[in-house]
């Protein structure tokens, strides 16, 4: 599902204009992200943990020339899922041949 599908959902969940639905969606993913710029998490109790984590520097291998390279320190985004939403997915998800399928 991309953004634009989600808020037809939205909308249609809510009763709100696609309009409306597209600004209260754009204001809670920039208040994520305004809060994750300043170092903060976002716990959703149930559904999961926005965070930042630190990555430290370290030396991988190119594997089409075979030679070292140095990969910098950096700052990445994190997502953890909380127990109810792993929970949710174990239980109506299923591992297949070809990837994930409802059970």
């Amino acid at each position: 599902m991309n953004k634009g599908e989600f808020i037809d959902r939205l909308s249609d969940r809510t009763g709100l204009t696609k309009k409306e639905a597209r600004r209260h969606l754009d204001s809670v993913l920039d208040l994520i992200q305004e809060t994750l710029l300043q170092g903060e998490e976002v716990k959703l109790v149930g559904f999961g943990k926005f965070a930042v984590r630190a990555r430290k520097a370290s030396s991988r291998i190119n594997p089409q020339t075979k030679r070292p390279i140095q990969v910098a320190a950096k700052v990445v985004p994190l997502f953890r899922p909380g127990k109810e939403l792993k929970r949710q997915v174990e239980k109506k998800l299923k591992v297949t041949g070809r990837g994930v399928a409802k059970k």
